[in-house]
C-alpha cells in the first residue's frame, strides 16, 4: 500500500497532466518535472521565454508558481486555472526570482494538540 506523501504526489502529478495538457493546447510550453525535493511540478514558459515552475497545493486546492497574491488559483476549477495562468504566461512572470508558498501545517497542528 502507498503511502499518504506517496498518494498525494500521484494526485498532484495528475492535476499538474491534465494543466498541461490544457496549456499545450493553448500553445503554452508546459513540462512535467520533478523537482529535487520530490514534488512534481510544471516548467511553463511565458512570452519572453522565462520558465516558472507551476506547482498543485493540495491543502489548499490552488495551482501556484510564486508566493504573491496573484500568482496562484484554484485547481478545483481546471478551466478557470487553465485560463489565469494562460494571462500570467502571456503578460510574462514577474521579475526576479520565484517565490516560494512556505507554510508549516504542522505547526498548526501543534498549536490545536496545546
Amino acid at each position: 500500500m502507498k503511502s499518504i506523501k506517496e498518494q498525494q504526489a500521484a494526485y498532484a502529478q495528475r492535476l499538474l497532466t491534465t494543466l498541461r495538457d490544457e496549456l499545450v493546447e493553448r500553445q503554452i510550453t508546459a513540462v512535467l518535472v520533478v523537482a529535487a525535493d520530490g514534488r512534481p511540478g510544471l516548467d511553463v514558459t511565458d512570452s519572453r521565454f522565462r520558465t516558472r515552475r507551476v506547482y498543485a497545493h493540495l491543502a489548499f486546492c490552488w495551482f501556484y508558481w510564486g508566493d504573491r497574491e496573484d500568482e496562484r488559483v484554484t485547481s478545483l476549477r481546471m478551466p478557470t486555472a487553465v485560463d489565469r495562468i494562460e494571462q500570467a504566461t502571456r503578460d510574462g512572470w514577474h521579475e526576479g526570482k520565484q517565490g516560494e508558498l512556505g507554510m508549516d501545517l504542522s505547526r498548526i497542528v501543534d498549536a490545536y494538540r496545546a
